[in-house]
């Protein structure tokens, strides 16, 4: 069940770059991103009062945080991203999370980790340079900006991923989600028709619904109902296993990317492979006993 899980996420979440880039369309990169978190928690709502009760409220910090930047924050960061690179380039670079979850587990959250595993983090880091420097066109500022928007939503994936594991493993998956956007969701509703002109190009622009549709598409399936299973993964798997969906999610970015017209360059598929070599080897390591029972 849980490799079942792996792949069916690596797989929405490889396809939700394109669907990104297709919201890019009509509305702005805020307003494609407080759709998303929005859409996602009316989705979830109807569940609030079956899964959220005192016990679950007791651990607001950690699951604020997990909303805040395991859901929130990253989905403007990409947004913003992919309005300068290619979907496919964004999807590739995602496959830092694992890197980060590695190095952030061992600095605050007592992770073991070998040597191995500190030398998959460079070599994941070297692939990720080559990757982002053979991707730049255009202005190079804008690009380098749009690189350190999606390495700074990989770092906060990671940060979320630790916290969820070691604060949160007790709680119900569907709980930890639908609390999470429960904080989240009314804040990206009062900042898409309050501060945004969302509105306007609904009401204006000529492919307005065609690009709700995917954004819809994108919320519910992509977010909303993703992020329960990725919480089920965490928590009977390990916080490594879980950020291990970035195997797939760069080869569905780039055969999207490829169907829709994107350039890829002959030199991508070494610096991808590159960044899931760092990958492997990061993951590369004894599960604790307990971990094994779950994954068995």
């Amino acid at each position: 069940m849980n490799w079942g899980l792996l792949i069916l996420l690596s797989t929405v979440w490889g396809s939700s770059f394109i669907l990104m880039k297709r919201g890019l369309e009509a509305y702005s990169s805020s307003e494609v991103a407080a759709l998303r978190i929005f859409i996602a928690f009316l989705t979830l709502f109807p569940l609030t009062f079956k899964y959220v009760n005192k016990e679950v409220l007791k651990k607001y910090k950690p699951i604020l945080v997990t909303g805040l930047i395991g859901n929130f924050i990253p989905a403007f960061l990409f947004t913003k991203a992919e309005t300068v690179m290619d979907s496919s380039l964004a999807g590739m670079l995602n496959s830092l999370s694992p890197l980060f979850t590695l190095l952030l587990g061992v600095l605050f959250f007592k992770l073991k980790t070998r040597l191995i595993n500190i030398i998959g983090v460079f070599v994941g880091f070297a692939g990720a340079f080559g990757l982002a420097q053979s991707g730049m066109i255009g202005n190079f500022s804008e690009h380098i900006l749009a690189v350190l928007y999606v390495l700074l939503a990989t770092f906060f994936y990671g940060i979320s991923v630790n916290v969820i594991k070691y604060y949160l493993d007790e709680v119900n998956a569907i709980s930890i989600s639908v609390c999470a956007l429960l904080f989240v969701g009314p804040m990206a509703g009062v900042y898409l028709f309050g501060f945004t002109s969302f509105s306007e190009h609904f009401t204006q622009h000529p492919k307005a619904l065609e690009s709700l549709a995917y954004v819809s598409i994108l919320a519910i399936v992509g977010t909303a109902i993703s992020i329960i299973l990725y919480n089920i993964l965490i928590c009977n798997t390990t916080a490594l296993f879980a950020s291990s969906t970035t195997y797939l999610i760069p080869v569905v970015a780039v055969m999207w990317g490829i169907l829709d017209n994107e350039a890829m360059k002959p030199s991508y598929p070494v610096w991808v492979s590159l960044i899931l070599v760092g990958v492997y080897l990061v993951n590369k390591q004894k599960l604790p006993r307990k971990s094994q029972q779950k994954l068995n």
